[in-house]
């Protein structure tokens, strides 16, 4: 292994070649605002560290009206360590300025992997001497505790291979990055924690870390996959295709490693083109918990003038989306099922109602009868669209929005199409920014549900009198340091004033997330209750 500084003619190379300079996705300013907001309402500061807090927030207002991204990151780390009790320091401001730039965050173990060592601003810090860097690859951490508003440091992770040391690092990272050349031979296949700590002769100033995935013989799993693909049939292309592609999107720095799981996608990728052999459709018959892919044609990138459809990448006719299903064990298409599309909140995925709030929504999807389709949302902070009011004026912004939604109204005719659903019981609800867009897309398309259901979110009154006909079931907790009841009382007190039919539990001293697992079995029994009575007369 060696390290390679980032000299003039490197750069020159990588400004010249793009496509080897991506950067990797990183957290989300919506949901770095919501963790920051959520610290604040949960510690409540007051004397000396709510004056200190309160001037974080005067600078956050103006680098949000400037559009200065990366000052916004720092405030919110040095908000947020204020608020953790610890003190923001030039060594604290370093070390949140660090960051990791790769153009594969998914690798092959085989081949030589190249990374580097920036900054995403210039922190206050005085360096009078030249840095060194110590590589290593660490264990996966460990996901903090979910409902722990203030949690404890994690341990340590394990080393898994000391990747070498190296001196000379500039002490400006913004103006010459330091490049890595990493040895990653002999890792097991498997998703990791690459760290690089940062010292000078007598401190250790910071560490960088980015999550990577390494697989041996990726570039022949990928062959293997697009071969299967063009043999397949075409229910099942995208299903195999999905890892391929959502790899592209994570190294092309547009989505974030943890928006899939490379260790379980390429393996369930493998074993659906074993099943499609034949022209065969694996999912044909398919009960329980799974997954389905599909892609998504208005996300795509670009599309060359008159190039045929058969001949551009995925990228360029669009992204290829995963939905999460739930189907009862006695489904076998003889009669109508109900359906139930679940949103997440910011920051989730399409698994959220699957493996968080005790797990408990297949098992109440079995007993209950329901077939259940998590969505996306296309992105994790998608937010579902604007649903009846004004569209946002930033064109990314919007863009992202409107394939929250298209995401949401695809999934919903894709499992329409595939299953026999009970047109007049289908039902859409989620949880904070899912419930939030529960009460965006539900009247925008007013014929479609049954009924409703939003746990810790908020609305905007108005939109309501669209929805006079669909019952609501309502979920908030009074200590909710995240979305404050407020939105949820408000939204209510609209909807009675309308009539509509709404149940509305409020949960003395409950949490943002704690209300929605104890309340899952509620919701089923009020969706139980309520059916259209008369077929829809508008379609997504």
């Amino acid at each position: 292994m060696k390290f390679v500084r980032f000299a003039a003619i490197a750069a020159l190379v990588f400004a010249l070649a793009p496509d080897a300079a991506f950067s990797q996705a990183l957290t989300s300013l919506s949901s770095l605002r919501v963790s920051y907001t959520t610290r604040k309402n949960t510690v409540k500061p007051a004397g000396e560290l709510k004056a200190a807090i309160d001037q974080v927030d005067r600078e956050i207002a103006e680098a949000s009206r400037l559009g200065r991204t990366a000052e916004l990151r720092r405030l919110f780390a040095k908000g947020t360590t204020l608020l953790a009790g610890r003190p923001w320091t030039d060594t604290t401001d370093y070390a949140a300025s660090l960051v990791l730039r790769t153009d594969r965050v998914v690798a092959d173990s085989a081949k030589t992997y190249f990374v580097r060592l920036e900054q995403i601003y210039s922190p206050s810090i005085q360096l009078e001497r030249s840095l060194k860097a110590h590589a290593e690859l660490r264990e996966r951490p460990a996901p903090p505790a979910a409902g722990n508003a203030t949690p404890t440091p994690p341990p340590a992770p394990q080393v898994v291979k000391d990747l070498g040391a190296s001196d000379g690092v500039g002490r400006d990272l913004r103006d010459t990055p330091f490049r890595f050349e990493l040895d990653l031979r002999g890792v097991a296949d498997g998703t990791y924690q690459l760290a690089i700590i940062v010292s000078d002769e007598t401190r250790t100033l910071g560490t960088a870390t980015l999550l990577i995935s390494v697989r041996k013989g990726l570039d022949d799993i990928v062959a293997r996959l697009e071969a299967d693909a063009k043999k397949a049939p075409a229910a099942v292309h995208d299903d195999i295709l999905y890892p391929v592609d959502r790899m592209k999107q994570v190294n092309h720095g547009r989505l974030e490693l943890r928006t899939f799981d490379p260790d379980k996608d390429f393996p369930a990728a493998e074993a659906v083109a074993a099943g499609a052999r034949g022209g065969k459709n694996p999912f044909a018959a398919k009960t329980g918990d799974f997954k389905r892919h599909y892609l998504l044609e208005s996300a795509a990138l670009r599309q060359a003038q008159g190039a045929p459809s058969d001949s551009l990448s995925v990228e360029s006719r669009g992204e290829i989306m995963p939905y999460r299903m739930y189907v009862p064990t006695s489904y076998n298409g003889t009669k109508a099922y109900p359906l139930i599309v679940a949103l997440h909140g910011l920051g989730g995925t399409e698994d959220a109602f699957f493996t968080n709030y005790e797990q408990k929504m297949p098992p109440l999807a079995e007993k209950h009868g329901y077939i259940v389709a998590g969505a996306l949302g296309y992105r994790v902070d998608g937010s579902y669209g604007w649903g009846i009011g004004v569209a946002p004026a930033d064109p990314a912004t919007r863009r992202v929005q409107e394939n929250s939604e298209r995401d949401v109204m695809q999934v919903l005719q894709l499992v329409r199409q595939q299953y026999k659903i009970d047109e007049n019981r289908i039902y859409l609800m989620g949880h904070s920014m899912g419930a939030i867009g529960t009460w965006k897309i539900a009247p925008k398309f007013p014929d479609l549900w049954a009924a409703i259901g939003m746990f810790a979110g908020s609305g905007s009154p108005a939109t309501l009198e669209r929805i006079t006909h669909v019952p609501e079931y309502v979920v908030h907790g009074d200590a909710d340091a995240t979305v404050n009841v407020q939105g949820s009382r408000t939204m209510v007190a609209k909807a009675k004033e309308l009539g509509i039919e709404v149940k509305y539990i409020e949960v003395p001293g409950g949490t943002h997330s704690g209300v929605v697992a104890p309340n899952l079995a509620g919701m089923f029994e009020f969706f139980d209750a309520h059916r259209k009575a008369a077929k829809p007369t508008s379609q997504p």
